[in-house]
């Protein structure tokens, strides 16, 4: 099985300003450095064959030749690696000098793309220097070591011939802060990675910034997106630079190095490239905006074809499990496995108060479409079967604040516990208490005859514990729910969350049906936080009362309770059956998202 891991990195290597022989020397030895790792791509910060901060001998003929030697160097000493890298450089050319990107790859230059927007405002005045790529009157070029000539231009993706999904575009530095980047053109053409060189320098709040731009930019474009700072060795006349490295996924950062930190390491993250696949299939507007931009005749790119190393992930994905970590130190052996941490609960936010804020909005999502529900149908009542478990316990709580957002009294929601065969005395007296701390009335009705009389009806066995003799209770609860809200004219609220309904853990014509569903979006995994959250809030409104009944609720195990119990114990754990809902939600997360 072959899976679409891209090993890349950024690199903010030493430097020297205006030695092109000593910056040339740094580079090698990264790429090296990053072979090493097997690193498939390594993306260097702008110019940073030279330094950004040459100021005006960029103009000097003496600097524009080293930086070609230098660029030559090292396609020559890196022709025995298999990294494809990509270095900045200035090139001058008949019709004016450019700020440059140039592709190594097994000992070639394959390609070199130039600047197209060179910024002239405030602390930069590039256009002193360079011109923009719109300027340029040739798309080809001749150079060293190659012998031949060598794609020049905007309008060029690098593409693995062995897996066509990577397909890498090119941007520099300001590139990605104008409103229509050279990254969006060339993601609507098919590259589904990002490379930035970059030399960003460093303000107060420009780190925030320069960060959500990354992610905001490879979640339009839906790439992967490798942004390449230059590093604290710039020249600090005018401006002082941090080497703020950034490696983001449709979105996500992926990994990020510190400000200031030391030069001369890497940033390495692995890419899921399927998942950008996926995700641009899943996205009818993606492929949209794609087929109008390819409908434009001057929108055409050129291919070029390199063959990248084998990843080798392909045997250790298959044995790998969820929770990889990030590995971050270069002197790490990194082998077949994983570096980037993949969220083994990634409906749940790791970080306490990130958390904390997720499980309010979630909240308030459930109550205001319950609330909205409630005015619309100029009702009063609701009834809920409450069954002393997680899910009915959320229900219940959120019907209680979406009942205050209406102003209308918790009395007129109706907690109806309904005890059989398989109620424990722990899951009905925490319903019979949660129903009084939360204002509502409680209604039991035990559904045991009546249950036992429709087995005599239908001729199933009271000791045969089938699927019959499960549903029949669920179906009976959900009969009994219907009608009672029928009287009283209200409406029944479901309880089932988002991982029973994928799993089919409900029973049709049963839980399955309601009225209005509050946990229908929620996964298994969200609702344990959820309700957490409610206990927390209870704390900080001095009931602790409250609070304990949800704290032993979160220590009950999952189960329908449908069959007798062992002794006093829950006999029917639900995770034993279908199997762990971390699991479930994980896979879930991705097959929905």
């Amino acid at each position: 099985m072959t899976y679409e891991i891209l090993r890349a990195a950024c690199a903010s290597p030493n430097l020297s300003v205006a030695d092109c022989e000593y910056n040339s020397e740094q580079i090698i030895s990264l790429i090296k450095k990053a072979d090493g790792q097997n690193v498939r791509f390594l993306v260097f910060p702008e110019l940073s064959i030279t330094a950004y901060t040459c100021g005006d001998l960029f103009l000097q003929r003496t600097l524009q030749t080293q930086a070609v030697n230098a660029l030559t160097k090292i396609a020559d000493r890196t022709k025995d690696t298999e990294v494809l890298s990509v270095v900045g450089l200035p090139l001058k050319l008949y019709d004016g000098l450019y700020n440059c990107a140039a592709y190594v790859h097994k000992g070639k230059i394959i390609a070199v793309i130039p600047k197209s927007f060179v910024p002239n405002y405030g602390e930069f005045y590039e256009r002193r220097w360079f011109s923009p790529a719109s300027a340029r009157l040739q798309d080809e070029i001749f150079i060293a070591p190659n012998f031949e000539d060598v794609p020049f231009g905007t309008d060029i993706l690098i593409q693995d011939k062995n897996d066509p999904h990577i397909k890498i575009g090119t941007e520099i530095c300001e590139d990605a802060w104008v409103p229509l980047s050279p990254s969006t053109r060339a993601s609507l053409s098919g590259a589904t990675v990002i490379a930035n060189l970059s030399a960003s320098n460093e303000v107060v709040g420009k780190a925030d910034y320069r960060r959500t731009l990354v992610s905001a930019h490879s979640a339009k474009t839906i790439t992967a997106y490798l942004y390449a700072d230059a590093g604290r060795d710039e020249s600090t006349g005018d401006m002082v630079f941090s080497g703020h490295n950034i490696i983001a996924l449709n979105g996500s950062i992926k990994a990020e190095s510190k400000l200031f930190d030391d030069t001369g390491s890497l940033l390495i993250a692995d890419l899921d490239l399927e998942r950008i696949i996926q995700e641009r299939i899943r996205s009818g507007t993606f492929k949209s905006c794609s087929e109008a931009a390819l409908s434009d005749p001057y929108s055409a790119f050129t291919l070029v074809n390199v063959e990248l190393k084998d990843n080798g992930f392909a045997s250790s994905c298959e044995r790998s499990s969820i929770g990889f970590s990030v590995q971050t130190s270069e002197e790490k052996e990194t082998g077949g496995s994983l570096l980037t941490f993949v969220d083994p609960h990634p409906f749940v936010p790791s970080g306490k108060m990130e958390r904390a804020e997720r499980c309010h909005a979630v909240v308030e999502m459930q109550a205001e479409g319950l609330a909205k529900r409630i005015r619309h149908t100029h009702t009063e009542k609701a009834v809920i079967g409450l069954s002393g478990g997680l899910d009915s316990t959320l229900a219940l709580l959120v019907t209680a604040r979406a009942f205050d957002k209406c102003s209308l009294d918790r009395k007129n929601i109706v907690a109806v516990t309904m005890p059989c065969f398989g109620t424990t005395d722990r899951t009905y007296n925490n319903a019979v208490m949660l129903a009084r701390e939360t204002g509502s009335e409680l209604k039991e009705i035990n559904i045991q005859k009546s249950v036992t009389q429709h087995f005599e009806d239908i001729g199933q066995s009271q000791s045969e514990h089938n699927t019959t003799y499960e549903n029949s209770q669920a179906r009976e609860r959900t009969q009994i729910l219907m009608d009672y809200a029928n009287k009283i004219n209200g409406i029944v609220i479901g309880t089932g969350d988002l991982s029973e309904l994928a799993l089919g853990w409900c029973t049709y014509n049963g839980d399955h049906m309601s009225m209005y569903g509050v946990n229908s979006s929620i996964p298994k995994t969200l609702v344990r936080y959820l309700v957490s959250y409610f206990s927390d809030e209870a704390l900080k409104k001095n009931n602790g009362a409250l609070s304990r009944i949800l704290n032993d609720i979160l220590d009950t195990p999952v189960s329908p309770e449908l069959l007798p119990p062992d002794g006093k114990n829950i006999s029917q754990k639900t995770e034993d059956i279908v199997g762990p809902y971390e699991l479930h939600d994980f896979f879930l997360y991705y097959l929905l998202r």
